[in-house]
Protein backbone atom coordinates (compact mmCIF):
# COMPACT_ATOMS: atom_id res chain seq x y z
CA UNK A 1 0.00 0.00 0.00
CA UNK A 2 1.17 3.33 -0.94
CA UNK A 3 2.19 6.04 1.43
CA UNK A 4 -0.09 9.04 1.83
CA UNK A 5 1.70 11.65 0.80
CA UNK A 6 2.24 15.02 3.49
CA UNK A 7 -0.16 18.04 3.39
CA UNK A 8 2.21 20.45 2.22
CA UNK A 9 0.52 24.56 2.37
CA UNK A 10 2.22 27.08 0.40
CA UNK A 11 1.36 30.70 1.69
CA UNK A 12 2.68 32.63 -1.01
CA UNK A 13 2.49 32.04 -5.18
CA UNK A 14 6.39 30.25 -6.19
CA UNK A 15 7.85 29.71 -9.36
CA UNK A 16 6.28 27.74 -11.19
CA UNK A 17 8.55 24.46 -11.94
CA UNK A 18 8.97 24.47 -7.94
CA UNK A 19 5.09 24.48 -7.48
CA UNK A 20 4.85 21.59 -10.14
CA UNK A 21 7.32 19.29 -8.42
CA UNK A 22 6.31 19.69 -5.17
CA UNK A 23 2.95 18.88 -6.76
CA UNK A 24 4.49 15.99 -7.99
CA UNK A 25 6.06 15.09 -4.90
CA UNK A 26 3.53 15.91 -2.04
CA UNK A 27 -0.26 16.70 -1.58
CA UNK A 28 0.78 20.60 -2.06
CA UNK A 29 -2.17 22.79 -1.33
CA UNK A 30 -1.06 25.92 -3.69
CA UNK A 31 -1.90 29.68 -3.56
CA UNK A 32 -3.91 30.98 -6.40
CA UNK A 33 -2.63 34.83 -6.16
CA UNK A 34 0.50 36.22 -4.55
CA UNK A 35 -0.77 38.06 -2.20
CA UNK A 36 -0.36 37.48 1.65
CA UNK A 37 -2.13 35.16 3.64
CA UNK A 38 -4.39 36.68 5.83
CA UNK A 39 -4.28 35.96 9.49
CA UNK A 40 -7.38 33.60 9.50
CA UNK A 41 -5.88 31.91 6.06
CA UNK A 42 -2.96 31.19 8.28
CA UNK A 43 -4.68 29.69 10.75
CA UNK A 44 -6.30 27.47 8.57
CA UNK A 45 -3.12 26.72 6.90
CA UNK A 46 -1.59 25.73 10.26
CA UNK A 47 -4.93 23.56 11.55
CA UNK A 48 -4.91 21.64 8.35
CA UNK A 49 -1.19 21.15 7.06
CA UNK A 50 1.33 18.76 8.13
CA UNK A 51 4.03 20.98 6.63
CA UNK A 52 3.78 24.65 6.31
CA UNK A 53 5.75 26.72 3.36
CA UNK A 54 5.30 30.14 4.39
CA UNK A 55 7.65 32.86 3.25
CA UNK A 56 9.20 36.07 5.12
CA UNK A 57 5.91 37.40 4.73
CA UNK A 58 3.66 35.56 7.06
CA UNK A 59 4.37 36.13 10.66
CA UNK A 60 4.40 32.59 12.28
CA UNK A 61 4.27 33.79 15.81
CA UNK A 62 3.53 31.89 19.32
CA UNK A 63 -0.16 32.70 19.01
CA UNK A 64 -0.29 31.49 15.55
CA UNK A 65 1.67 28.26 16.53
CA UNK A 66 -1.19 27.34 19.45
CA UNK A 67 -3.85 27.21 16.85
CA UNK A 68 -2.27 24.55 14.96
CA UNK A 69 -3.15 21.09 14.20
CA UNK A 70 -1.71 18.03 15.98
CA UNK A 71 -0.31 16.82 12.24
CA UNK A 72 1.92 20.07 12.16
CA UNK A 73 5.59 18.62 12.59
CA UNK A 74 7.49 20.69 10.07
CA UNK A 75 7.62 24.55 8.73
CA UNK A 76 9.71 24.39 5.50
CA UNK A 77 10.95 28.37 5.50
CA UNK A 78 10.94 29.74 1.69
CA UNK A 79 14.24 32.06 2.91
CA UNK A 80 16.69 32.35 4.51
CA UNK A 81 15.73 34.80 7.16
CA UNK A 82 13.56 33.30 10.26
CA UNK A 83 12.58 36.38 12.05
CA UNK A 84 9.19 35.60 10.86
CA UNK A 85 9.22 32.24 12.72
CA UNK A 86 8.72 32.02 16.56
CA UNK A 87 11.53 29.36 16.73
CA UNK A 88 11.47 28.79 20.41
CA UNK A 89 7.52 28.33 20.28
CA UNK A 90 7.99 26.26 17.35
CA UNK A 91 10.30 24.05 18.89
CA UNK A 92 8.07 23.97 22.43
CA UNK A 93 5.38 22.14 20.54
CA UNK A 94 7.90 20.01 18.54
CA UNK A 95 7.45 21.55 15.37
CA UNK A 96 10.82 21.42 13.06
CA UNK A 97 11.57 24.75 11.73
CA UNK A 98 13.94 24.64 8.43
CA UNK A 99 15.34 27.74 6.01
CA UNK A 100 17.08 27.98 2.97
CA UNK A 101 20.59 29.17 3.68
CA UNK A 102 23.81 29.60 1.61
CA UNK A 103 21.40 29.81 -2.28
CA UNK A 104 20.92 33.63 -1.68
CA UNK A 105 24.48 35.02 -0.81
CA UNK A 106 25.84 35.71 -4.54
CA UNK A 107 22.65 37.78 -5.55
CA UNK A 108 22.56 39.56 -2.06
CA UNK A 109 25.56 40.49 -2.34
CA UNK A 110 25.50 41.83 -5.90
CA UNK A 111 22.44 44.00 -4.73
CA UNK A 112 24.52 44.99 -1.75
CA UNK A 113 27.87 46.08 -3.90
CA UNK A 114 24.87 47.61 -6.71
CA UNK A 115 24.28 50.08 -4.10
CA UNK A 116 27.77 50.77 -2.55
CA UNK A 117 28.72 52.49 -6.24
CA UNK A 118 24.93 53.75 -6.78
CA UNK A 119 24.61 55.92 -3.46
CA UNK A 120 27.97 57.75 -3.94
CA UNK A 121 28.24 57.85 -7.72
CA UNK A 122 24.24 59.29 -7.17
CA UNK A 123 23.38 57.02 -10.07
CA UNK A 124 19.53 57.01 -9.52
CA UNK A 125 19.51 61.05 -9.46
CA UNK A 126 21.22 60.95 -12.42
CA UNK A 127 18.65 58.04 -14.27
CA UNK A 128 15.99 60.31 -12.41
CA UNK A 129 16.65 63.55 -14.38
CA UNK A 130 17.22 62.28 -18.15
CA UNK A 131 13.80 60.87 -17.33
CA UNK A 132 11.90 63.55 -15.99
CA UNK A 133 13.46 66.58 -17.53
CA UNK A 134 13.90 66.90 -21.52
CA UNK A 135 16.21 70.21 -21.84
CA UNK A 136 19.48 68.26 -20.28
CA UNK A 137 22.17 70.61 -21.99
CA UNK A 138 24.48 67.50 -22.20
CA UNK A 139 28.55 66.78 -19.96
CA UNK A 140 29.32 69.74 -17.54
CA UNK A 141 32.47 69.34 -15.64
CA UNK A 142 30.71 70.43 -12.29
CA UNK A 143 27.21 68.76 -12.36
CA UNK A 144 26.29 65.81 -10.79
CA UNK A 145 29.46 65.43 -8.89
CA UNK A 146 29.45 62.09 -6.58
CA UNK A 147 32.25 60.69 -4.84
CA UNK A 148 34.50 57.69 -5.81
CA UNK A 149 34.61 53.86 -3.92
CA UNK A 150 37.98 53.25 -4.96
CA UNK A 151 40.43 53.80 -1.98
CA UNK A 152 37.44 54.41 0.79
CA UNK A 153 37.00 52.14 3.87
CA UNK A 154 33.82 49.67 4.10
CA UNK A 155 32.88 48.62 7.86
CA UNK A 156 30.79 45.11 6.95
CA UNK A 157 28.60 44.49 9.64
CA UNK A 158 28.31 40.77 10.26
CA UNK A 159 30.64 39.05 8.26
CA UNK A 160 28.89 35.98 7.61
CA UNK A 161 28.25 33.89 3.91
CA UNK A 162 26.95 37.46 2.28
CA UNK A 163 29.55 39.44 4.14
CA UNK A 164 32.32 37.96 3.16
CA UNK A 165 30.72 37.86 -0.62
CA UNK A 166 30.30 41.68 -0.59
CA UNK A 167 34.00 41.89 1.20
CA UNK A 168 35.57 39.64 -2.44
CA UNK A 169 33.30 42.36 -4.51
CA UNK A 170 34.02 45.13 -2.48
CA UNK A 171 38.04 44.18 -2.81
CA UNK A 172 37.87 43.89 -6.76
CA UNK A 173 36.92 48.05 -6.25
CA UNK A 174 39.54 49.05 -4.38
CA UNK A 175 37.76 49.73 -0.83
CA UNK A 176 39.38 48.82 2.15
CA UNK A 177 37.78 46.30 3.82
CA UNK A 178 36.92 46.59 8.25
CA UNK A 179 34.34 44.08 9.37
CA UNK A 180 32.53 44.00 13.19
CA UNK A 181 31.18 40.23 14.06
CA UNK A 182 30.08 38.39 16.84
CA UNK A 183 33.19 36.34 16.22
CA UNK A 184 36.66 36.97 14.69
CA UNK A 185 36.77 35.35 11.03
CA UNK A 186 39.73 32.74 11.16
CA UNK A 187 43.01 34.26 10.50
CA UNK A 188 43.32 32.94 7.36
CA UNK A 189 40.66 34.06 5.77
CA UNK A 190 41.21 37.60 7.04
CA UNK A 191 44.42 37.50 5.44
CA UNK A 192 42.30 36.29 2.30
CA UNK A 193 40.00 39.03 2.18
CA UNK A 194 42.76 41.88 3.68
CA UNK A 195 39.85 42.29 6.38
CA UNK A 196 40.49 44.12 9.68
CA UNK A 197 38.94 43.22 12.56
CA UNK A 198 36.90 45.46 15.23
CA UNK A 199 36.02 44.57 18.21
CA UNK A 200 34.39 47.23 19.58
CA UNK A 201 31.29 48.59 16.59
CA UNK A 202 31.16 52.20 17.83
CA UNK A 203 34.97 52.10 17.02
CA UNK A 204 34.79 51.09 13.60
CA UNK A 205 31.30 53.48 12.94
CA UNK A 206 33.09 56.19 13.25
CA UNK A 207 35.90 55.32 11.01
CA UNK A 208 33.71 54.14 7.87
CA UNK A 209 33.56 55.24 4.35
CA UNK A 210 30.57 53.10 3.87
CA UNK A 211 28.87 51.00 6.34
CA UNK A 212 27.18 47.85 4.63
CA UNK A 213 24.69 45.47 7.47
CA UNK A 214 24.56 42.16 6.69
CA UNK A 215 23.42 40.28 9.98
CA UNK A 216 20.19 38.94 10.82
CA UNK A 217 17.52 40.36 12.50
CA UNK A 218 17.37 38.94 16.19
CA UNK A 219 16.38 40.55 19.32
CA UNK A 220 20.14 41.01 19.79
CA UNK A 221 20.23 42.88 16.71
CA UNK A 222 16.89 45.24 16.80
CA UNK A 223 18.08 48.58 16.23
CA UNK A 224 21.73 47.76 16.40
CA UNK A 225 22.43 50.61 14.71
CA UNK A 226 20.42 52.84 17.33
CA UNK A 227 20.35 56.39 17.64
CA UNK A 228 23.62 56.80 19.29
CA UNK A 229 25.17 54.81 17.20
CA UNK A 230 24.16 56.55 14.04
CA UNK A 231 25.25 59.80 15.60
CA UNK A 232 28.63 57.84 15.41
CA UNK A 233 28.62 57.79 11.69
CA UNK A 234 30.50 60.76 10.18
CA UNK A 235 28.66 63.05 8.03
CA UNK A 236 30.16 62.15 4.97
CA UNK A 237 29.83 58.46 5.15
CA UNK A 238 26.87 56.10 3.47
CA UNK A 239 24.75 53.15 5.02
CA UNK A 240 23.77 50.32 2.86
CA UNK A 241 21.28 47.66 3.90
CA UNK A 242 20.40 44.81 2.93
CA UNK A 243 19.82 42.44 5.44
CA UNK A 244 16.83 43.40 7.64
CA UNK A 245 15.30 46.85 8.22
CA UNK A 246 15.00 46.39 11.87
CA UNK A 247 18.50 46.57 12.54
CA UNK A 248 18.25 50.46 12.09
CA UNK A 249 16.16 52.95 14.02
CA UNK A 250 14.98 54.08 10.53
CA UNK A 251 13.36 57.40 12.04
CA UNK A 252 16.50 58.52 13.41
CA UNK A 253 18.23 57.54 10.13
CA UNK A 254 15.53 59.53 8.10
CA UNK A 255 16.03 62.52 10.29
CA UNK A 256 20.07 62.73 9.64
CA UNK A 257 20.21 62.56 6.39
CA UNK A 258 17.76 64.96 6.11
CA UNK A 259 19.67 67.19 7.44
CA UNK A 260 22.68 66.53 6.46
CA UNK A 261 24.32 64.54 9.11
CA UNK A 262 24.48 61.66 6.76
CA UNK A 263 25.31 61.83 3.16
CA UNK A 264 23.26 59.33 2.56
CA UNK A 265 21.81 55.64 1.84
CA UNK A 266 20.83 52.34 -0.13
CA UNK A 267 18.51 50.34 1.75
CA UNK A 268 16.75 46.87 -0.06
CA UNK A 269 14.95 46.34 3.28
CA UNK A 270 12.51 48.70 5.77
CA UNK A 271 11.64 48.37 9.32
CA UNK A 272 7.79 48.89 9.02
CA UNK A 273 7.90 46.90 5.40
CA UNK A 274 6.44 47.26 3.33
CA UNK A 275 5.54 50.82 4.38
CA UNK A 276 8.18 52.92 3.27
CA UNK A 277 9.64 55.93 5.35
CA UNK A 278 8.30 59.49 3.97
CA UNK A 279 11.32 61.18 4.15
CA UNK A 280 13.32 58.55 2.99
CA UNK A 281 11.21 58.38 -0.25
CA UNK A 282 11.59 61.68 -0.73
CA UNK A 283 15.09 62.14 -0.10
CA UNK A 284 17.43 62.78 -3.63
CA UNK A 285 20.12 61.03 -1.23
CA UNK A 286 18.55 58.01 -0.72
CA UNK A 287 18.59 55.07 -3.38
CA UNK A 288 15.57 52.62 -2.25
CA UNK A 289 14.57 49.29 -3.78
CA UNK A 290 11.57 46.59 -3.40
CA UNK A 291 13.47 44.03 -1.31
CA UNK A 292 15.40 42.84 -4.53
CA UNK A 293 17.95 40.97 -3.04
CA UNK A 294 16.97 37.82 -3.46
CA UNK A 295 15.06 38.60 -6.68
CA UNK A 296 16.52 36.59 -9.24
CA UNK A 297 15.31 33.41 -11.50
CA UNK A 298 18.19 31.22 -10.32
CA UNK A 299 18.05 32.09 -6.56
CA UNK A 300 14.67 31.47 -6.09
CA UNK A 301 14.78 28.31 -7.88
CA UNK A 302 17.60 27.63 -5.63
CA UNK A 303 15.57 28.44 -2.88
CA UNK A 304 12.55 25.96 -3.65
CA UNK A 305 15.27 23.47 -4.55
CA UNK A 306 15.72 23.62 -0.60
CA UNK A 307 12.75 23.34 0.46
CA UNK A 308 11.97 20.49 -1.46
CA UNK A 309 15.26 18.68 -0.59
CA UNK A 310 14.30 19.74 3.44
CA UNK A 311 10.84 18.54 3.32
CA UNK A 312 11.86 15.12 1.63
CA UNK A 313 14.34 14.54 4.31
CA UNK A 314 12.05 15.23 7.34
CA UNK A 315 9.13 12.79 5.69
CA UNK A 316 11.96 10.22 4.75
CA UNK A 317 12.76 10.19 8.69
CA UNK A 318 16.18 12.41 8.70
CA UNK A 319 17.20 15.45 10.09
CA UNK A 320 16.74 18.13 7.07
CA UNK A 321 20.02 19.67 6.17
CA UNK A 322 18.68 23.16 6.96
CA UNK A 323 17.36 22.18 10.12
CA UNK A 324 16.76 26.22 12.38
CA UNK A 325 17.82 25.00 16.43
CA UNK A 326 16.96 27.66 19.21
CA UNK A 327 20.95 28.08 19.93
CA UNK A 328 20.89 29.45 16.08
CA UNK A 329 19.02 32.80 17.49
Amino acid sequence: MARQKPIVVVTRKLPTAVETRMRELFDTRLKEDDKPMSQAQLVEAVKHADILVPTVTDRIDAHLLSQAGENLKLIANFGNGIDNIDILAANARNITVTNTPGVLTEDTADMAMSLILAVPRRFTEGMLYLKEHKDWPGWSPTWMLGHRVWGKRLGIIGMGRIGQAVARRARAFGMQIHYHNRRRLPEALEEQLEATYWESLDQMLARMDVISIHCPHTPATYHLLSARRLKLINKTAYIVNTARGEVIDEQTLARMIEKGEIAGAGLDVFENEPKINPKLAKSDRVVLMPHMGSATVEGRMDMGEKVIINIKAFIDGHRPPDRVLPSMI
